[in-house]
Parts: C-alpha cells; sequence; structure tokens
C-alpha cells in the first residue's frame, strides 16, 4: 500500500464560478442524488419522528418552550432538512480554512494536531474492517455530504464551536469536499446543492430496520 495511493486528491485551484449540480464536470465521481433517492431519505426521516412521538409519557420533567426547542434543534437530514439558507464557494471555503483549520487539520486536510479530513481509497474501495492502516476520512467514509455541515456547523471552530454563519460553513464544506475531490474549484453549495451530492460511501451503509428479538435498537 503506497501513502501517495492513500492520499491522493486534486489540487486546490482557481476556476469560473458555477453552481451545483454539474454532473458532467466529474467524471468517475460517484455523481448525484435523483429525486427518487431524496425521497427515501425523506420518508427515512419522517418515520424516525413518528417512532418518537409514539413514546410514552414518563411522567417527570416538564415541557420544553419553544426557545429552547429552537436552540438545539439545529441538527441536518441526510435530505438536507434543517438546512438554513445560505451560501458558500470553494475558494471562500479554502480562505476560511487557513484561518480557521490548517492548524489541527494540516493544510490539505492530511491531519495533524487532529484528524485527517481528505483521502480516498484507490477505487472507492472500502477496507477499513480488514486493514485498519487506511484512514477513515470525509472521503473515504462518510456517506452523506450535509453530515460534514452539521458537525462543522455545531461543533467548529474548536476555540468557538457554534460561532460561524451559515455561510462559512457551506464554505468550508465545499472546500473540504473539493479537498476530497468530490467538488472542482468554482462549485457553490447552498441548501438546494448539498444534499444532492453522492459521497463515495454512500450505498457502504444500509438503514437498521430492526423490529424485536434480542437486537438492540
Amino acid at each position: 500500500m503506497a501513502a501517495a495511493e492513500e492520499d491522493a486528491v486534486p489540487p486546490v485551484g482557481s476556476g469560473p464560478a458555477a453552481t451545483l449540480p454539474r454532473p458532467e464536470l466529474h467524471p468517475g465521481m460517484p455523481g448525484l442524488l435523483n429525486e427518487a433517492e431524496l425521497e427515501a431519505l425523506r420518508q427515512a426521516r419522517e418515520r424516525g419522528l413518528r417512532e418518537i412521538g409514539a413514546l410514552p409519557d414518563f411522567g417527570f420533567g416538564e415541557a420544553a418552550s419553544p426557545e429552547r426547542i429552537a436552540a438545539w434543534d439545529i441538527d441536518i437530514g441526510p435530505d438536507g432538512e434543517g438546512l438554513p439558507p445560505g451560501s458558500g464557494s470553494v475558494e471562500r471555503g479554502e480562505t476560511l480554512y487557513r484561518l480557521q483549520c490548517v492548524q489541527c487539520h494540516g493544510a490539505r486536510g492530511e491531519g495533524s494536531q487532529f484528524e485527517a479530513l481528505a483521502g480516498r481509497v484507490p477505487g472507492d474501495r472500502f477496507p477499513f474492517a480488514e486493514d485498519r492502516r487506511w484512514r477513515i476520512t470525509v472521503g473515504s467514509y462518510w456517506p452523506y455530504a450535509t453530515t460534514l455541515f452539521d458537525y462543522i456547523r455545531r461543533a467548529m471552530p474548536q476555540a468557538a464551536p457554534g460561532s460561524l454563519p451559515p455561510d462559512d460553513v457551506y464554505a468550508l464544506t465545499a472546500f473540504i469536499l473539493q479537498l476530497n475531490g468530490i467538488l472542482e474549484p468554482g462549485d457553490v453549495l447552498d441548501a438546494e446543492s448539498l444534499p444532492r451530492i453522492r459521497m463515495p460511501a454512500r450505498d457502504r451503509f444500509v438503514r437498521d430496520d430492526r423490529r424485536g428479538g434480542p437486537e438492540v435498537r
């Protein structure tokens, strides 16, 4: 296993401004989610909410106020549910990354004090269960691009988590995806284009729909 193969990602560059989706610009890339796949994600989310609503009243605590709920209700679903208005470009994200992220994650997401963010396994294979030498990164393991936005929004930067406005989060998400060869220089992300990105590991995970029996849910 060559280190150069493990870490190979396209270079960061500049290019004409563009708006996703542009699947023809990504030869060999995993492509974009279609409407049927997005609808399946929405239905899965709705099923989960119905299951939560059916839980019994345990008779303790107090009802949460709308203000308290709003402060915590910032999760982003795989289908893009919860994404705020705004947009951000790869180029803007590169500038923010140099200011906020490079010390912990390396100049090109290779990892420094903390985990690597960038890197694809050749052929987008998924060897992690058999070979622990391969690094888990956004490009090699994460199934949904929306998860990256969610995590950056609530947990980054480390010194001031939750302080980034939506435009900056979109921009950082775009740059990290570009480091992984999933976006092109010049691409712009927003609430419409982000959920449509098909990550390389998208089909490596399945929903756990087990019911009953000894399985833990």
